[in-house]
């Protein structure tokens, strides 16, 4: 065995937002147990679970699924890997599928992260670290900031071309009915918005939510065994990257290395290029990572991002539509599950079920998160008409 191509049967996600009253392992089992329902499973037909959390990842979050969802003696492996968590865990069940170990695996990411305040703040820091981290400038929000002002003094990208990004996104997520925010946000609403690190306003900053996302893995073998070739969606690309070394200001951390060099291997992976590609999902944390994110991911030239926006190519109805599910600004951003959620984002499309978002006649999607740490995750899905 091994080598074998690896499919997408069965996905599902829960309609992001706020669950006080729900545990994690409740959230990650509601997912799980959707995306078996779709694949036309149970948990005894599962052979491993990988399942991803950030937050809560010392709490063996997988087993407590187990719990809720049967308890059938299978591994549960436990990951965490920054915003890259989800597509880490399902990478990680498609690696066991290739090497021929198994042939059903479920992937689940999960996270609660409603009032969760600022992610990165640089708290209680020990002595002796740099000052930046101290000040605020090594938060979140500041990083992505620093990383837009550098691309706004290299190539003129304008205050007003990044908020176009969150009306974009916003408009997307009015027609996602698992978007926690589905509200239009015009431009002049997004530019006056509450100021968190200039050129970020706060509706150009990701919403920390609760959430879930799961997807079931089969080999081709099973897959046409059990006749699931109609809804299957083939991953055609499976790539994790880390940061390399650069000489570089070390004062900022790099937010496009990663993704450049993981868009290459995913690239050459697959056997497609980006022109080849019918819609984008994109790690938008802020809009400025978006805009960066077009010529990390190659969907136009270094420069040119700003052209893209003026033209509204990456809108639906656009050349490549990108974050059709309102991305991690309006679906929002529960850290452990977003990486599996953009692949259901994907697939929907893929399976012609995207509703009145729906890319007509999609057959290549790609999916892209990444982690400061760093870490970046892409996945290049195939429809099943592909």
């Amino acid at each position: 065995m091994g080598s074998e191509d690896v499919y997408i049967t069965g996905i599902d996600m829960i309609k992001f937002g706020k669950f006080l009253d729900r545990s994690i392992a409740s959230l990650g089992a509601e997912a799980a147990l959707g995306a078996m329902d779709d694949a036309g499973v149970t948990i005894k037909d599962i052979q491993a679970l990988y399942s991803g959390n950030l937050m809560a990842a010392a709490g063996m979050v997988g087993q407590q699924i187990q719990q809720e969802i049967g308890q059938t003696g299978i591994p549960a492996i436990n990951v965490s890997n920054a915003c890259a968590t989800g597509a880490t865990a399902l990478r990680e069940g498609y690696i066991a599928i290739r090497a021929g170990i198994y042939d059903t695996v479920l992937a689940v990411g999960v996270e609660k992260l409603a009032g969760a305040g600022m992610l990165g703040g640089g708290g209680g820091a020990p002595k002796g670290l740099h000052p930046e981290g101290l000040l605020g400038s090594g938060s979140m929000p500041c990083v992505f900031a620093e990383a837009g002002m550098a691309h706004a003094k290299e190539y003129g990208t304008t205050f007003e071309q990044f908020a176009m990004i969150s009306v974009k996104n916003h408009h997307h997520s009015t027609m996602n009915p698992k978007a926690r925010y589905q509200v239009e946000t015009p431009l002049e609403e997004v530019m006056n918005a509450e100021m968190i690190s200039y050129p970020n306003t706060k509706l150009m900053c990701s919403a920390n939510v609760d959430g879930s996302a799961a997807a079931v893995l089969m080999s081709e073998k099973e897959m046409k065994r059990r006749g699931l070739q109609g809804q299957a969606v083939k991953i055609r690309a499976s790539v994790l990257t880390t940061d390399p070394w650069t000489d570089r200001d070390e004062v900022m951390p790099d937010v496009n290395t990663c993704t450049r060099n993981a868009a290459t291997q995913a690239y050459e992976m697959a056997g497609v290029g980006p022109d080849d590609l019918d819609l984008v999902e994109l790690h938008d944390c802020f809009a400025t990572a978006e805009v960066l994110h077009y010529e990390n991911l190659q969907l136009c030239g270094d420069g040119e991002a700003g052209k893209l926006i003026d033209e509204k190519q990456t809108w639906i109805g656009g050349r490549i539509p990108v974050n059709l599910s309102g991305g991690l600004l309006s679906k929002g951003h529960p850290i452990g599950a977003t990486g599996i959620a953009n692949q259901y984002e994907i697939a929907m499309h893929l399976r012609g079920q995207a509703g009145k978002r729906q890319v007509e006649g999609a057959k290549i999607g790609l999916a892209h998160v990444i982690g400061l740490g760093t870490c970046c995750g892409i996945h290049i899905l195939e429809g099943p008409s592909a």
